[in-house]
């Protein structure tokens, strides 16, 4: 064997190519999961059977890399928040109060209709995974932030308390249920549904203080 052969050579290459492949594979048989639930919303959680073939694996692979189908839930979580951050970056943040509304709405519903059947799948039998607990509260959170920031100046009118209040009241009435029964139990098409939110939203939010109408602070 020649030098460039050698096994202290070869080993860290062959280990990291390893490791690449079996990281691929998990997010494979992740993106499974995730075709499967938003093919059948019925089913929000498939067998490992049908996770398996999708993915184009054993289930043997699948109980390799996730100990129990609740832990793949989790990792679908973790990977459907990623997703959902990456494809919803803030936008408009200084646009007058229309602007503003219109351009946080849009990008709250384009997140509920990606993520609707991700979301079922998660608070399915919730109680026996307190981890998903974890990732709805950080979901809700991050939808409260983005409000925060959207609406920074008509909050800022309000006093400490009336600002949680609001915006407790706004995450609930833009939830990924409320979304869905706007599209799926009224029929609603997208573009009525954000009418319907940009609507209610500019009703809700105190008037914006003449300073800022113009997007100065």
């Amino acid at each position: 064997m020649s030098s460039s052969e050698s096994p202290d050579r070869l080993g860290p290459a062959r280990i990291d190519g390893r490791r690449l492949r079996s990281e691929r594979t998990r997010q494979l048989i992740i993106e499974a999961y995730l075709a499967l639930i938003r093919e059948n919303p019925s089913t929000p959680m498939p067998t490992a059977q049908e996770i398996a073939a999708r993915a184009g694996y054993s289930v043997r692979s699948v109980f390799e890399r996730f100990p129990d189908l609740h832990t793949l839930r989790v990792a679908a979580a973790d990977y459907g928040l990623a997703h959902a951050a990456a494809l919803a970056p803030a936008r408009d943040i200084d646009g007058d109060r229309a602007t503003r509304i219109r351009s946080q709405v849009e990008t709250r519903a384009g997140t509920c209709e990606r993520g609707v059947a991700l979301w079922r799948a998660l608070i399915y039998n919730i109680d026996e995974n307190d981890a998903l607990t974890v990732r709805i509260k950080i979901a809700r959170e991050r939808t409260i932030d983005r409000m925060r920031l959207m609406y920074r100046h008509e909050l800022a009118t309000l006093p400490e308390l009336e600002q949680r209040n609001l915006l407790i009241a706004l995450e609930a009435m833009t939830d990924i249920e409320s979304w869905a029964r706007m599209r799926e139990t009224y029929g609603l098409s997208y573009a009525e549904s954000c009418a319907v939110w940009i609507r209610a939203i500019d009703r809700v939010l105190p008037p914006t203080p003449a300073k800022t109408s113009s997007g100065t602070d």
